[in-house]
């Protein structure tokens, strides 16, 4: 059993939790999946949310020593490079974020991206294990959302991205590129075939229909019992159906196109053109003739 204490903050606009992880006895401390405010229509970036982070880490005397993500998020931006800037903490992911790189830089000619994930400090495998203080931080290898996505177990506890959701709500979408339902579901089983008391924390929460809160933390023992997507008796084709079904009725998150660009950069922003401003690419898809026409021009 480990001495971690733990702070969770919400973010409502992104529905996005970010936690504060760290050692009781002896103060150092990692954040997990860090939001940075931006309002897609006007461009505009704030660091509220990740001050308060900071802030409450200065209050308990916590030292940060790693910005740990659990993927390349689709519906918010990374403020890892801020924390980094201002407590010298190194910033890690799963070291398949090599594969969401390379499904992206073309997308976005992202040719600054640097090679093999040089964005960030550290790509962790599966079974990798930090030494935090007191506290060790296996790295589970939890793939389906993403080709790329980890989950964190620190003690009886485990931050697992969005592989899965509150039990109301089920489990997260697997029609992005290089997602995989199948992938997906057997990562929802491996986290489930940890001890019933584990607990699980939550990246989102959405306030599933019925429910007048929102909540992040459940255990596996809840989460095979009542999970609506992939409880105890949900089978890998049954699940595989329902999720295809499903996403294919979903509409792009609204940061989507911000977020990847951002995130597969480590929370670094594209570079400014010769004006010195930041901007995100939208790539146009084309769909018939008199499109095309419209694109080229007079």
């Amino acid at each position: 059993m480990s001495n971690a204490e733990i702070n969770a903050f919400f973010d409502e606009p992104t529905n996005t939790v970010t936690y504060l992880v760290w050692d009781a006895n002896t103060g150092y401390g990692v954040v997990i999946d860090p939001v940075l405010d931006f309002d897609v229509a006007s461009g505009e970036v704030d660091t509220r949310s990740v001050e308060y982070v900071l802030t409450a880490a200065a209050a308990k005397n916590v030292t940060i020593e790693w910005v740990l993500e659990t993927h390349v998020h689709a519906d918010h931006l990374s403020a890892a490079p801020l924390i980094k800037s201002r407590t010298g903490a190194r910033i890690g992911i799963g070291e398949h974020i090599v594969d969401v790189q390379r499904i992206f830089r073309p997308v976005f000619n992202a040719v600054d991206v640097k090679p093999e994930g040089g964005d960030f400090d550290a790509l962790f495998s599966d079974g990798e294990v930090l030494q935090v203080g007191g506290l060790s931080i296996e790295v589970l290898y939890t793939p389906g959302h993403t080709p790329a996505d980890v989950s964190y177990r620190i003690g009886d506890s485990v931050f697992v991205g969005d592989t899965l959701f509150m039990p109301d709500y089920g489990t997260a979408r697997a029609d992005f590129p290089g997602g995989d339902a199948h992938a997906l579901y057997r990562s929802t089983r491996k986290l489930l075939a940890l001890p019933p008391e584990t607990r699980l924390f939550m990246c989102h929460d959405y306030k599933a229909p019925g429910r007048d809160h929102f909540a992040w933390e459940t255990t596996v023992k809840e989460e095979r019992a009542a999970n609506k997507h992939v409880r105890d008796g949900v089978t890998e084709e049954e699940f595989v159906r329902m999720r295809t079904e499903r996403d294919a009725g979903l509409s792009a998150p609204k940061l989507l196109l911000p977020s990847i660009q951002v995130n597969m950069r480590g929370g670094r922003f594209p570079p400014a053109t010769s004006n010195g401003v930041h901007y995100m690419l939208v790539p146009v898809k084309v769909k018939g003739s008199s499109a095309s026409e419209i694109l080229k021009g007079a």
